[in-house]
């Protein structure tokens, strides 16, 4: 190397995918995918037919599909569903749901197939992924190929022209197919498969008519807006006539895709809309008895049909199964006589397309009549600021809506709308359909508080009040500070929505949109005061972490911060045990508040184990305040058989706890007779040093035996607390001698129940040690009031029974968690 050479030695990855520009990636996973079918060709037989079948077949599918598969389930697949096409009549579709298995079929895809053959239409992949979509299938692979291929008179495949010429002329006598290959969920049950052939074969079937009869229904469309046009109905206002007209022809100018047709007949009483019969078209192609959905109308809805309007627009109660799985739109132009009397209607069904979406509502008919009346009833001065900002409003208001609602309506709500612009509240502007099959609800509240969370709940609100799970929403959140959402609830078949009332649910629907935050606000002030709660929000409004957000109430927050409150010095601790809602038996849940270094679950643990609790789960919570950190552990505990006196269980576990851990008890298995006998923790401490005792005598008994034994015999370690109470306790009222006989008795009666001989011998030498003390300091309290830390027992070693000899006359027994010791 040259003495003047520089070297640079870059900390960044120098992979080569990594430096490649995208124009390189693309071209090196084009070469991947051109490799993968030449193995895959290779794996097949010599047949230029099949292997130019097969680059067509993938020619359109992106690499990333691909590249990974195995070369024999790529030529798989192809050879798989040129066997499906082998038979197809004309006029119908093939449709195979099969999952391949390297077994059966000699290759596999990892999921289940869907296999399709018919002619090539529109709507295709659209129609029949919303198909699977419904019923909740995940589609994870499409591949699309379109074939020119020849057929004999009864379906027979003789040639697939697999050209690579995208703009070939189709041979005479041939045909253009579409080939699907869709891959889906793995689904193992054959009538799960064949449920799926059947939902595809008439989904196909709708798009099929729908797309041979849609230059029909155009024709329609445009023939009778030159009917209205040139024979007007007299009793029609002429300006809405010519927006009818106008719609009409803006429908047929490729805004509105027409699905399905159909001319009605209205009864003379108005009670029937019978169909006539060889006018349906698309996907009404077949004539059907007369609509029972007119006649289950209530009669002031029915009398709506003579109402003198040229147009009937709303949404159909079925659901679309070509191109988009929504809501059908529902076109009517009524009939009328020489008089001007409603007659009958003819009918479109279909889905606007999304040009009618996007294009201003000023160009489209109608809806131009529509906002027109609406800006003339604001009384804004078209050049004024509030006039162009209610104009912003009916742009980006739902379409669908615009189409259906009454001028004098929307001017209300439109109007409402705008003067909520800048504020941070939730509205609800409710609409029922004047048909009755739906309620529209539009939502608008802070774009901020808008997250999938406050959707469902808004949805779950809307489910109850109206009795109904039927529901579509669209949301709509842009720079304004509003976010709308718009639901549509709709009765199931034959159900009537009932009337809710408007000002509960508004108020339900603002509930929801509440964040935790503004419920933690609004219970610190509540609980503790607006100054108090303005000093605690400084502290602790952005504290808590989202982990906690999920598992508690803001309520709950306020609680805590109580107890974080009380929290001065480092390593301080606090404790809350609480019974959770819908708890099962014996279960508890147990908070330990702590302010500094995170606590040790190792630590913990043993501690409520020797409590006689089983930890179910631990959930810690770091809350990050300025200049401390504090931390919240929440343990689910499920207490060992039934406990004694849960109304006082809490507060003896959480002072036995702060005991053990501050180290002025033991943490043994003697704890546990808190939660089974419902002992104080000082109860527990005697019962522990008369143990101690016994160990210093030198029974052969272990202390984890000692603890067993009295666990087990709860009703006996009851009363002998009882009975040491009892002669010892200064604060005692009444005979001590009678009472201490009389609770021997008990001891004595209790023990001819136990069967086991050492825990017999064991309840024994308690109640002797008992018996054996003299005097005792347990009840005396320090100069500062509190318990003395230890517990001293003057003792008759005389009735002390198994005590190793020479006896002394008297004794003292010293017991502390720190230091045990006997003075003679």
């Amino acid at each position: 190397m040259p003495a003047d050479a520089t070297v640079t030695e870059s900390t960044q990855p120098t992979d080569a995918a990594t430096l490649m520009s995208p124009v390189a990636a693309a071209r090196r996973l084009d070469e991947a995918k051109t490799d993968l079918l030449d193995r895959a060709v290779a794996t097949g037989p010599d047949d230029p037919e099949l292997e130019s079948l097969l680059r067509r077949y993938y020619r359109h599918t992106a690499p990333e599909d691909l590249i990974g598969r195995d070369p024999v389930d790529v030529l798989g697949a192809v050879v798989s569903h040129r066997r499906a096409a082998q038979l197809r009549p004309q006029g119908t579709a093939v449709v195979h749901a099969f999952t391949p298995s390297v077994e059966g079929d000699g290759w596999s895809a990892g999921h289940s197939v869907l296999e399709i053959v018919t002619d090539d239409m529109p709507f295709l992949v659209d129609s029949v992924t919303s198909c699977l979509g419904v019923q909740g299938r995940a589609v994870h692979l499409v591949i699309h190929p379109q074939f020119v291929v020849e057929r004999d008179v009864t379906g027979v495949l003789h040639e697939v022209i697999a050209s690579d010429d995208e703009d070939e002329v189709v041979p005479f006598g041939a045909t253009v197919e579409s080939w699907m290959h869709v891959e889906i969920d793995r689904e193992t049950d054959e009538d799960d498969l064949r449920a799926i052939e059947t939902q595809i074969q008439a989904v196909l079937s709708d798009v099929r008519e729908a797309v041979e009869d849609w230059p029909k229904m155009l024709a329609r469309a445009t023939q009778f807006a030159d009917e209205l046009e040139s024979v007007p109905p007299p009793t029609v206002d002429r300006a809405e006539v010519r927006e009818s007209v106008d719609l009409l022809r803006w429908l047929a100018d490729g805004h509105f895709t027409f699905l399905g047709f159909r001319e009605y007949e209205l009864s003379d009483d108005g009670t029937a809309l019978d169909p006539v019969p060889g006018t349906g078209l698309g996907i009404m192609r077949f004539d059907r008895p007369s609509s029972r959905a007119f006649s289950q109308l209530s009669p002031e809805v029915r009398a709506r049909a003579r109402e003198p309007h040229v147009l009937v627009l709303t949404k159909a109660n079925s659901r679309s199964t070509v191109h988009r799985s929504t809501y059908l739109d529902y076109v009517g132009v009524k009939t009328f006589d020489h008089e001007g009397r409603v007659v009958g209607e003819r009918r479109f069904l279909g889905l606007y397309t999304s040009s009618a979406y996007v294009q201003s509502v000023q160009t489209i008919p109608v809806l131009r009549r529509t906002v027109a009346q609406v800006l003339e009833n604001s009384g804004f001065r078209v050049d004024g600021h509030s006039y162009k900002d209610l104009m912003q409003v009916l742009e980006v208001y739902p379409r669908d809506e615009i189409f259906q609602v009454d001028p004098a309506e929307l001017t209300e709500t439109a109007l409402s709308v705008l003067h909520i612009q800048e504020r941070r509240q939730t509205r609800l502007f409710m609409r029922r359909d004047r048909y009755a099959r739906f309620v529209s609800c539009m939502v608008y509240l802070p774009r901020d508080r808008y997250t999938t969370t406050v959707r469902l709940k808004m949805r779950d609100v809307l489910a109850e009040e109206f009795g109904s799970d039927l529901i579509d929403y669209t949301a709509r959140v842009s720079e304004s500070v509003l976010a709308r959402l718009h639901f549509v609830v709709r009765g199931g078949t034959g159900q009537a929505l009932p009337i809710v009332e408007h000002d509960r649910l508004e108020a339900r629907l603002a509930e929801a949109t509440r964040s935790w935050e503004d419920e933690f606000s609004s219970a610190l002030t509540d609980q503790v005061g607006e100054e108090e709660a303005a000093r605690l929000l400084k502290v602790y409004g952005d504290a808590f972490p989202e982990a906690y957000k999920e598992d508690f109430a803001a309520r709950t927050g306020v609680i805590d911060i109580r107890h974080l409150e009380e929290l001065t010095s480092e390593g301080d601790v606090s404790l809350n045990l609480y019974e959770p809602h819908a708890a099962a038996r014996g279960e508890r849940r147990f908070k330990i508040y702590r302010r500094g270094a995170a606590i040790s679950l190792s630590t913990v643990l043993p501690v409520l184990q020797r409590m006689g609790v089983e930890v179910i789960d631990e959930r810690p919570y770091e809350i990050e305040t300025p200049g401390s950190t504090l931390w919240v552990y929440d343990f689910g505990l499920r207490l060992d058989g039934q406990a004694f006196d849960l109304q006082t269980l809490k507060p003896r576990f959480q002072k036995t706890f702060l005991a053990a851990w501050t180290g002025r008890a033991e943490a043994d298995g003697f704890n546990a007779l808190v939660v089974a006998a419902g002992l104080h923790w000082r109860q527990a401490m005697v019962l522990r040093a008369y143990a101690r005792y016994l160990r210093q005598t030198g029974t052969a008994f272990s202390q984890d035996y000692l603890e067993r034994s009295l666990v087990a015999n709860v009703p006996i370690v009851r009363l002998l607390i009882a009975l040491f109470e009892t002669r010892f306790d200064p604060t005692f009222a009444g005979d001590r001698d009678e009472r201490s006989a009389t609770l021997r008795a008990d001891i004595e009666t209790a023990l001819e129940s136990v069967t086991s001989l050492d825990q017999d011998r064991i309840l024994r030498s308690f109640l002797a040690l008992v018996g054996a003390t003299l005097r005792t300091n347990f009840f005396q309290n320090d100069s500062d009031g509190a318990p003395k830390s230890y517990v001293s027992f003057k003792l008759d070693p005389a009735e002390v029974p198994d005590l190793p000899a020479p006896r002394p006359k008297y004794e003292i027994w010293v017991y502390s968690p720190r230091v045990e010791g006997v003075h003679l």
